[in-house]
């Protein structure tokens, strides 16, 4: 008989504020850094937060329009892996 182990993963979420006072919410990245006038948002496998030749960019914003960034850890959503007994 299999067992079935629930597992709920974290996906991390950052919240971009604008100067103009919007908000703009950036999905499964996992570091960011200034690159030159903007500031790039990364992908990373593993969930590294450091930034290398194999992270993927997801998202850019000017540098000087971004008053701050915040980091959530979003649920993903229930995974289940089937378990021999």
């Amino acid at each position: 008989m299999s067992r079935i182990a629930v597992d709920t993963h974290q996906t991390p979420t950052f919240d971009v504020v604008l100067a103009d006072g919007s908000v703009e919410r950036v999905d499964d990245a996992h570091a960011y850094q200034q690159e030159q006038s903007m500031t790039t948002f990364f992908r990373n496998d593993g969930g590294r937060q450091a930034v290398d030749c194999w992270s993927v960019r997801v998202a850019s914003f000017r540098t000087e329009h971004i008053v701050a960034i915040r980091r959530h850890e979003a649920p993903l959503g229930e995974v289940r892996h089937l378990q021999p007994a």
